[in-house]
């Protein structure tokens, strides 16, 4: 699929701006704050959850992990990843120096953000009514589901961590979350000694997402503003479909490419709580929710790298577009192998004193969930790279095919080995993106001639 782009010779458009050569140091360092603050807030996380898991007790803690993830998966269905056509049309108008169509671009992309918002919420409060028994809620725990779906109607984050990664705020990406954290780690440990049950920390949850996408909000604009994009109360939002033609079909696209990886993502953990109930669904989800801390490490470094690779991309400079894609492809290959050897040699102690003897049996699901994370880490660079050649219905085909794999193996599997059936699926999922993508991304990269950017 070819996206148009914005018109590249538009009048009032000052001269082209010349590329800034990529600063690996820079991004190092932009890197190791974001995994700095990524493992805090995980840290913070993970106190938060243990407190939920000994107040509520394994079936429970179950109920509240399936009450999360009624809600999440509702909302990844519809949320666009507004952020990622607009860092690919926002570099493209960088190039022209045309701040006014910048600002139409966030414009557009915080709608689509509010409208699927909002669409989600619903969805969600339906979906837990609807689905909410058969998974094993109990009838006094499905409209727990609704109060949830409040924090999913305030979630609002495509335009502006499009921002904050255009105006180079990943210091904020890092450590906005901890805030929010924080507060939700102190108010679990007041729960806990008054011994609260499920609605809760329900609650709990849903106003701490609430606080982090409020201040998402506020910063994002203020990523904005330093980049001189003019306010977008001022901005008319009529013929943002005609102007930018190429955007919606490209978030389309990485909506559903994006929706296919919640299916395998956070559905799992509905699949496991139908097949085989709420306590083995708890279980399940911890060991998910550990292992993912490895997989946000590659989605942070994605994070810095994907506006840089757009940016290069569209000045074909193609021997520093590889370059930066191999060495990521390291860098991350060595964080997830640390990850798995971390986990091997000192796993089980650790989840039996920060959740309990109840969780120890995590341990093998979290080992075999690292696998496949490994393999989604080394994906995510090539995911990066594909999108900032305009390739999103190839990303998206990928997705597709991966999906279908888990889940004839998440079915198939689970009956035979139980609730690990559920992470071989994950590893299946993850060979296959991996594979698939990675053969694109090289293939279109020695067909792009070399043409340095001065």
């Amino acid at each position: 699929m070819s996206a148009a782009l914005p018109d590249q010779t538009d009048k009032t458009s000052s001269s082209p701006k010349v590329l800034a050569p990529f600063d690996l140091s820079k991004r190092v360092g932009s890197i190791l704050h974001l995994l700095g603050g990524n493992v805090g807030v995980a840290l913070i996380m993970f106190g938060s959850i243990s407190l939920a898991a000994r107040a509520l007790g394994p079936r429970d803690f179950g109920a509240f992990v399936l009450i999360l993830a009624i809600g999440r998966v509702s909302e990844r269905i519809l949320r666009f990843e507004s952020w990622q056509p607009l860092v690919r049309f926002v570099a493209a108008e960088e190039q022209n120096g045309n701040s006014e169509n910048i600002a139409r671009l966030y414009v557009y992309g915080l709608f689509l953000d509010v409208c699927a918002a909002i669409l989600s919420a619903v969805i969600a409060t339906a979906a837990g009514l609807l689905i909410g028994e058969m998974i094993g809620l109990n009838a006094d725990q499905v409209w727990l589901v609704a109060i949830y779906a409040v924090a999913i109607a305030c979630n609002i984050r495509g335009m502006p961590s499009a921002a904050l990664r255009m105006s180079g705020h990943f210091k904020t990406l890092a450590y906005i979350q901890a805030i929010s954290g924080l507060t939700r780690l102190v108010l679990a440990f007041v729960l806990l000694q008054q011994g609260a049950g499920l609605l809760g920390f329900v609650i709990l949850w849903a106003g701490a997402q609430i606080l982090d996408a409020l201040l998402f909000i506020i910063l994002g604009f203020r990523g904005l503003a330093k980049q001189n994009v003019p306010g977008l109360h001022a901005v008319s939002w009529r013929g943002l479909p005609e102007q930018f033609a190429g955007f919606l079909k490209f978030a389309f696209s990485t909506n559903l490419s994006s929706t296919l990886r919640t299916m395998t993502h956070e559905a799992d953990t509905l699949i496991v709580g139908l097949l085989l109930g709420p306590a083995a669904a708890g279980l399940y989800f911890l060991a998910r929710r550990i292992a993912k801390v490895a997989q946000q490490v590659g989605d942070l470094v994605q994070m810095v790298t994907y506006p840089d690779l757009a940016r290069i991309w569209a000045s074909a400079d193609r021997i520093e577009f590889a370059r930066i894609i191999v060495w990521v492809q390291v860098l991350l290959g060595v964080l997830a192998a640390t990850a798995i050897l971390g986990v091997w040699f000192g796993g089980k102690p650790v989840l039996v004193f920060a959740f309990g003897p109840d969780f120890a049996a995590a341990e093998p699901l979290l080992i075999a969930q690292l696998f496949a994370v490994l393999l989604l880490m080394h994906a995510a660079p090539s995911r990066s790279a594909l999108l900032a050649m305009n390739r999103p219905t190839y990303v998206l085909g990928v997705a597709v095919i991966s999906a279908v794999l888990f889940f004839l193996t998440v079915f198939a599997a689970i009956p035979v080995f139980g609730v690990i059936g559920a992470n071989f699926a994950h590893i299946a999922f993850g060979l296959a993106t991996a594979l698939l993508l990675d053969g694109a991304m090289w293939k279109g990269i020695r067909a792009r001639p070399e043409e340095k950017c001065s």
